[in-house]
């Protein structure tokens, strides 16, 4: 696997992959509000890495270092493919992401859906603990569940 830039042709599996996903559906997450979304991070120079294997997206991860209250990191977005889940994508952009970030500041940050109980076990496997929640932040009906993480 190998982990890179987000680059333009990306953005269309990368967009597929997100209006596939039922959690993104959930939020109304289109494969064109997704694409439009990627070509705004791209054009704005965010820092969006892509986990490929086999010359193909799997996955991505989009942080800011100083996302979370002007001063901590942020995990804006994460998605893997659904046929390559549980293989280590997540977890490898994970560690890519804290890497860049804990080499900046102490502490990241990232939002998680209530129901998204996967997810929460997963960061959780990975050192997160909830610190807070924020309903209908996103989505009314949809509470956010505020998971952080300090550097080690």
């Amino acid at each position: 696997m190998l982990l890179r830039p987000l680059q333009a042709t990306d953005i269309e599996p990368l967009a597929q992959l997100m209006a596939t996903t039922p959690l993104w559906q959930r939020y109304n997450v289109t494969e064109s509000s997704a694409a439009q979304r990627l070509r705004n991070g791209l054009e704005q120079q965010a820092t969006i890495l892509v986990a490929e294997t086999d010359g193909a997206p799997v996955g991505f991860i989009w942080y800011v270092l100083k996302g979370a209250f002007n001063r901590s990191g942020y995990v804006m977005l994460i998605g893997v493919r659904a046929d390559t889940r549980g293989q280590g994508v997540g977890q490898a952009l994970m560690q890519a992401a804290e890497a860049a970030v804990f080499a900046e500041v102490n502490d990241l940050f990232l939002l998680v859906s209530d129901f998204n109980q996967a997810a929460q076990a997963f960061y959780q496997r990975l050192g997160y603990r909830q610190v807070g929640a924020i309903p209908d932040y996103v989505m009314l009906g949809i509470t956010e569940l505020l998971f952080h993480k300090r550097k080690p």
